[in-house]
């Protein structure tokens, strides 16, 4: 615990120097460092001095320009720009230049190579578009030595079908999406890891089985899925009924945040999920809202 905390305080105060400091700073903090009450320079020293700091506001991300966020020590370096799991109104945005392939090679190392073979080719069953995972998958796959098969699927038209209430619509964009799925899986590319969501995985399972085959005898034998939809009794439904012996990790990531991994879940632990921030660029707290 001593070394993890001493390494995040570090890790804190290299940042800090990073991003104030007049020679490497993005324009957005150097401008809102004028209109502090201290030095970040001088006085954010460990994770626990971020606490002088306001609140974040996370309507800042929306609008530009979004370069306001690149640091000048980054100037001249490719950019890209992901937009949050929000789906209305003007996009909040993140700039982002590399980490994204630090999370997830970090994450390739938790992968059980016996499911998740190096050099095997994965399918992306998720979101496309402006989206951080998107690219992330196919960073994931080319660092294991394969190639990522894409679908498309906006998921903002998936928010207004619902908010309209346009479930006959719904159901029939998620058919298009599984269909994209299942005709890049049978047209030969030796496909044998896939990342997807929970009611993703749920429909393209069911829609083999009315083919008459399952996601294991499609070539998938590993399977990395993430969402807000993951609890014990929906993966032992899916381990027990869905998945015909492919394995899954579990895991939950933002546009912000990043990816963070989970232990294994077993039968013996009661299909229990217990995620792990990539620390230190990320850090979980818990927090009393009253207590400002």
């Amino acid at each position: 615990m001593k070394q993890s905390k001493e390494k995040l305080d570090a890790h804190t105060a290299e940042i800090i120097a990073w991003h104030f400091h007049p020679s490497t700073g993005s324009p957005f903090w150097l401008e809102y460092a004028e209109k502090l009450n201290f030095d970040p320079l001088k006085e954010v020293n460990c994770f626990d001095d971020l606490k002088k700091f306001p609140a974040f506001e996370d309507e800042w991300l929306r609008g530009g320009p979004v370069t306001r966020w690149i640091p000048k020590g980054f100037a001249g370096q490719p950019a890209y720009v992901f937009e949050t799991g929000g789906t209305t109104g003007t996009p909040k945005s993140r700039v982002n230049l590399r980490d994204f392939r630090t999370d997830y090679e970090e994450f390739s190392e938790t992968l059980p190579e016996e499911y998740f073979p190096k050099g095997a080719n994965w399918l992306m069953l998720g979101p496309s578009g402006p989206r951080r995972l998107r690219l992330s998958i196919e960073h994931l796959a080319q660092h294991r030595g394969g190639i990522c098969f894409c679908i498309d699927l906006d998921p903002r038209w998936v928010i207004k079908l619902i908010q309209k209430g346009w479930m006959e619509h719904l159901e029939a964009y998620k058919d298009h999406c599984i269909d994209q799925a299942i005709t890049v899986l049978e047209s030969g590319h030796d496909i044998r890891c896939m990342f997807t969501t929970p009611k993703l995985l749920e429909a393209l399972a069911i829609a083999l089985e009315k083919k008459g085959t399952t996601i294991r005898e499609a070539g998938i034998t590993g399977i990395f899925s993430g969402g807000t939809e993951f609890t014990p009794q929906w993966t032992r439904f899916a381990v027990e009924e869905l998945l015909d012996g492919a394995f899954m990790t579990p895991t939950y990531g933002n546009t912000l945040m990043g990816l963070a991994a989970s232990r294994p879940v077993i039968p013996e632990d009661g299909y229990t999920i217990a995620y792990y921030s990539p620390q230190p660029r990320a850090v979980i707290e818990v927090v009393d809202f009253d207590d400002t």
